[in-house]
């Protein structure tokens, strides 16, 4: 397989389970063999806890490398960032999730937001953005549950417009939408 030259951030988006992980770990695989799985789940129950360990076991077993990071992703970023290496960052919606919890403002997750698409763009490694398209459902009944999908739905949109490929997935297929 040959590495990706400095392609430009793929970001992928789609429902739950729709086949997001899946087809980003795919294209990391088809880009080379230097894989960082950047990943921001957090062990807030036990189901969580019981996820991330087969989560953890499959990369390892897949050999992928594995950062945990519930927030700072531009700074693991940054430090990440080589030439002939993917990082596949999974996923904003977690990101989102975990920022909130912490009180910050949208102003600041949007800030947040710019930066790390920024320097996804023009990073020396393919970079590869999973991320939950959340605004096709119905609206929320309460204030936390619209302010999470507005704001998801904007980190969404500065994402795709950083981009070089958009793809939207649905029951598992992957929808081209920016080229």
């Amino acid at each position: 397989m040959t590495i990706m030259k400095n392609s430009g951030m793929i970001f992928i988006t789609g429902g739950a389970r729709s086949g997001k992980s899946f087809f980003a770990e795919k294209l990391a695989f088809k880009a080379g063999a230097d894989r960082v799985y950047l990943a921001t789940m957090q062990a807030l129950d036990e189901e969580m806890k019981e996820r991330i360990a087969r989560h953890r076991a499959v990369r390892k077993e897949k050999k992928w490398r594995t950062v945990e990071e519930p927030l700072d992703l531009l700074n693991v970023l940054k430090r990440e960032n080589k030439k002939k290496r993917v990082i596949l960052i999974d996923c904003l919606t977690l990101w989102i999730t975990n920022m909130m919890l912490k009180a910050y403002s949208e102003k600041e997750i949007l800030s947040a937001a710019e930066a790390l698409a920024g320097f996804a763009g023009r990073a020396e490694a393919q970079v590869i953005v999973v991320s939950n398209e959340v605004g096709m459902g119905i609206v929320p009944d309460n204030v936390l549950g619209r302010n999470f999908r507005d704001t998801q739905g904007r980190v969404n949109q500065i994402f795709a417009a950083q981009a070089k490929k958009v793809y939207f997935m649905v029951a598992g297929l992957p929808l081209k939408v920016k080229k």
